[in-house]
């Protein structure tokens, strides 16, 4: 069997010549190892390799130009198919996707229009509805803070399904928000992440939600620092600070990104608390943070989510996230 090798985008384009059969990942920025969004996704992929046996192509972006180029050199050498993560390779996928028509892509976060093209997105506003429940109900002060990393429509979508939840749970609550930036380097800056969490702490939040990446990790650090408590996103990441991280809400792009190396299907695929794409988590190292009647009501929600009993307002819908 062929070494799994990890291609630098010059080997990528220097050996072009010649010919893989085997699939292909291209992380987004933050790199494999975020603890978060990226990291998700490489656990999906080792699992698919241990049940399979068989190698992965990876490639993680250290800067936006490369997006396009690892896609296309990926495509030259026959990987097939390719699974893109994150949103920002949206148009590198829509390109490079229409000049290799027999090859399989698959999008994470984000819909390209093509006929070889997966598109997978997830209802993370129902996820963040679930932690704004836990958030408020947790919170001795009525104050919580909601810090996201690049300002983008996604992270949006989080932060108004959080608030939703928290509004749910304690209508006279009091909700802070900060963005990180404005750019990339939005998901990788612990140090700024802190900066705004301390800020938050320091006007009476007691909970804070973070949608930011790597930059979560000095969220994170604070609120251990203030002895606080912090909700970790995308992946579980409750072990990170255990006593602090009060939960997580997950995305299960694990799930995904081993369905699309199982089985390429072009399309839509829309995953929330009905098709368990999304949750909060708790394990071994929250389950003495949340309190049984918070858990409990947060369950309900839950249950009242999926059977539609509550409706919660979709960002991308509904830009005015009223509720």
């Amino acid at each position: 069997m062929r070494h799994l090798v990890r291609l630098g985008l010059a080997a990528l384009v220097t050996a072009s010549s010649l010919a893989w059969a085997d699939p292909a990942i291209v992380y987004d920025m933050g790199g494999k190892f975020d603890k978060s969004f990226n990291e998700a996704a490489y656990r999906g992929l080792q699992k698919w390799k241990k049940d399979t046996g068989k190698p992965v192509l990876e490639f993680e972006i250290a800067n936006e130009t490369q997006r396009e180029q690892a896609l296309r050199r990926l495509a030259e050498r026959g990987a097939n198919p390719i699974i893109a993560v994150g949103f920002s390779q949206a148009g590198a996928v829509e390109k490079v996707a229409k000049e290799f028509p027999k090859v399989g892509f698959t999008i994470i976060d984000m819909v390209v229009k093509h006929p070889n093209v997966q598109s997978v997105l997830f209802k993370e506003h129902e996820g963040s509805f679930l932690v704004g429940v836990i958030a408020a109900l947790t919170s001795k002060t009525g104050k919580v803070g909601f810090i996201g990393g690049m300002d983008i429509p996604l992270i949006r979508k989080f932060q108004c399904g959080y608030e939703q939840g928290v509004k749910y749970a304690n209508p006279k609550a009091e909700i802070f928000v900060n963005m990180v930036g404005t750019t990339g380097a939005a998901w990788s800056d612990p140090a700024r992440g802190g900066e705004l969490a301390r800020s938050h702490f320091a006007r009476g939040a007691d909970v804070i939600f973070a949608a930011a990446g790597g930059t979560g990790l000095g969220i994170y650090q604070a609120a251990k620092d203030a002895k606080k408590f912090a909700i970790g996103v995308d992946s579980n990441q409750n072990y990170l600070q255990p006593g602090t991280m009060l939960t997580s809400m997950v995305k299960r792009v694990e799930v995904s990104v081993y369905d699309a190396l199982q089985a390429h299907k072009p399309g839509l695929q829309i995953l929330g608390l009905k098709e368990d794409g999304v949750d909060y988590a708790l394990d071994q190292y929250n389950e003495k943070v949340i309190a049984p009647e918070v858990k409990k009501k947060a369950d309900e929600a839950k249950a009242d989510i999926i059977a539609g009993k509550i409706k919660v307002a979709d960002f991308m819908a509904d830009p005015t996230c009223k509720y």
